[in-house]
């Protein structure tokens, strides 16, 4: 494929374009400048902001230049689209914390040092000098009050209420689109499919300031969706984040592995740089060894080396393995930590003790007569190693680095005992 355009259309990436024709005349012929924000809402991303994100990408790689704005000043703001209740404001501190933390992100992301196609700006550079009644001559003049309303944005939250504050969000963001048209020939803005009335906004403030006909375009992604209908993302556990802090890599690679068969082929679509011909491939696998799970596997490689890294995938890799055949002795500390992260886990400083006296201290199990029973059966292991003595005495000697000790009860209970010093 030789035009962008098609490549996304084939990935099922275009919800909504202001001028289909134009903007594939355009790219056929030129190098298109684009852009995408993200408001530092909090100090790290999620799965979900990634999607528009990986589009910017794609633009790249068929020569375009993409420019990702980090939202300094409309963070401050807070966008109402897609909310039936006011925002929160934060305080400027926490608002610059943010944007720190999601600069980092973004430049490891996509490696904006040593790439010279990407740029990466903030819009409270060009607002946080401008006076209120610049504001109100310069911009407040080209918006009628009556579009405003008719927005779906703001007409969601009309019986609910929504706050001056809130409902000039859209005017920022149509200021930076203007701002980056201005001085940076940025031609096209793209977000999620609840960001088609921000959008928007910024062309009609385009063309008011700089002609009806200002080249500009407007282009978003569909809403993603599981095949059961619920939010794409969100798991019993809360937001899938970027942060290894937050969600860690084998947390991160888990996810994506455990996708149902009805989302995986959009999922590769959507996040991977894997070609037609391969997806097709995988598309096969999904629908004639399904139990293999092929596809879960290639998406969570690809995303556990992009977002992270690959020494973190290996990471990953090995402690689903481990965790699989109930072999960990071989597990770093670093891997069990990460691994054993949500499994139950029991501080303690008690060693020396025979492996019956040990176990009911630490109540994994209820009574000696179960303790010697589950030991001479075989079901007791300790770091991936099979206990049948019941005179075994727990020692320092079997934790990992002086730190954990793993016990399994049967095939897939485990217990992550934690050292701690006397």
């Amino acid at each position: 494929m030789t035009n962008i355009i098609d490549e996304l259309e084939w990935r099922g990436a275009i919800n909504q374009q202001t001028d289909s024709e134009g903007l594939r005349e355009y790219v056929e012929t030129e190098s298109i400048s684009l852009y995408c924000g993200v408001d530092p809402t909090g100090d790290s991303m999620h799965i979900g902001h990634l999607i528009p994100f990986m589009m910017l990408k794609r633009f790249q790689a068929f020569g375009h230049h993409p420019f990702i704005l980090i939202g300094g000043a409309t963070g401050t703001i807070g966008d109402p689209s897609g909310r039936t209740t006011e925002r929160q404001l934060q305080t400027m501190e926490t608002v610059q914390h943010n944007v720190d933390s999601l600069t980092r992100q973004m430049e490891k992301l996509f490696a904006v040092d040593t790439d010279n196609t990407l740029t990466l700006v903030n819009n409270y550079d060009w607002t946080h000098n401008l006076t209120l009644l610049d504001f109100l001559r310069d911009y407040g003049k080209f918006f009628n009050i009556n579009t405003m309303l008719a927005k779906d944005i703001v007409a969601s939250r009309l019986e609910t209420g929504i706050s001056f504050t809130e409902f000039t969000y859209q005017i920022l963001q149509s200021m930076d689109f203007l701002h980056l048209f201005q001085h940076n020939n940025v031609r096209m803005q793209i977000g999620g499919a609840d960001q088609w009335g921000n959008i928007t906004a910024g062309l009609d403030l385009i063309r008011k300031k700089e002609g009806a006909d200002a080249k500009a375009f407007g282009l978003t992604i569909p809403l993603m969706l599981k095949a059961d209908g619920t939010k794409f993302g969100k798991t019993a556990g809360g937001a899938v984040w970027l942060d290894p802090e937050k969600t860690t890599p084998y947390e991160f690679y888990q996810f994506w592995v455990n996708q149902d068969d009805r989302d995986v082929i959009k999922y590769l679509k959507f996040f991977t740089f894997l070609t037609k011909d391969e997806i097709d491939a995988l598309e096969v696998k999904v629908e004639t060894e399904p139990h293999l799970r092929e596809a879960q596997r290639v998406l969570a490689a690809e995303m556990t080396k992009f977002v992270h890294s690959e020494a973190d995938l290996n990471d990953a890799l090995a402690i689903s393995e481990a965790l699989f055949s109930g072999n960990v002795k071989n597990l770093t500390s670093k891997q069990i930590e990460e691994g054993f992260k949500n499994m139950p886990t029991i501080e303690t400083e008690i060693l020396g003790q025979t492996l019956v006296d040990w176990l009911i201290e630490l109540g994994i199990e209820p009574s000696k007569r179960q303790a010697r029973e589950d030991i001479t059966n075989g079901a007791i292991s300790i770091n991936g190693d099979r206990i049948k003595e019941l005179d075994f005495v727990v020692t320092a000697e079997h934790s990992f680095d002086g730190k954990f000790i793993i016990v399994r009860k049967g095939k897939k209970q485990y217990t992550l005992v934690k050292l701690i010093s006397k």
